[in-house]
C-alpha cells in the first residue's frame, strides 16, 4: 500500500471550542480551518504539526459516527488518517488482502479529500483512514 506519510489524527471532542484553548493556547498550534461535513455528521477542526495534522471532531449528530463514539467511548482518538496515491487501487489491495472495508468506494470528507475508511476490527482495533487529495494529485 505504501502511504505517503500520516495525513492527521482525528480526535473526538464533545466541543471544539472548549479544545480549542488547550492546542492554541497550551501546545501553541494554530487552528487554519473549521468546517462542517454534513454528510459524516460532524464539524472538523485542523491544526498542522509539522507534515501532519490533528483534526478534532466534533458530532453534529448523537447518531453520527463520532457521537456513537464518545458516548460509548468518551472523548480521545478516534482514527488514524494515512495519505495514499490512487486510494480506489488501495483499496482494492487492503480487500484482496482480507481487511474488512468500511467503504468500498471513496467519498468526500473534509479539506475536499477523498477518503475511505478500514475496519478497526481487521486493522487492530484501531478505525483507519485513507486519504488521497484528488486536487493536488491533478498537479503533480
Amino acid at each position: 500500500m505504501k502511504p505517503t506519510h500520516i495525513e492527521h489524527i482525528g480526535i473526538a471532542v464533545n466541543s471544539i471550542a472548549e479544545a480549542l484553548p488547550f492546542y492554541e493556547k497550551v501546545l501553541g498550534l494554530k487552528c487554519y480551518n473549521i468546517e462542517e461535513v454534513a454528510n459524516q455528521k460532524v464539524k472538523t477542526a485542523f491544526f498542522m504539526i509539522g507534515q501532519t495534522k490533528i483534526e478534532l471532531l466534533e458530532s453534529t449528530d448523537p447518531e453520527g459516527p463520532v457521537g456513537r463514539f464518545i458516548e460509548k467511548r468518551g472523548e480521545g482518538i478516534h482514527h488514524i488518517a494515512f495519505a495514499v496515491d490512487q486510494i480506489e487501487e488501495r483499496l482494492r489491495e487492503a480487500e484482496a488482502a482480507g481487511i474488512r472495508l468500511i467503504d468500498t468506494a471513496p467519498r468526500k470528507g473534509a479539506e475536499g479529500l477523498s477518503i475511505a475508511f478500514l475496519h478497526p476490527r481487521s486493522t487492530f482495533g484501531v478505525l483507519t483512514e485513507l486519504c488521497e487529495d484528488k486536487k493536488n494529485e491533478n498537479n503533480k
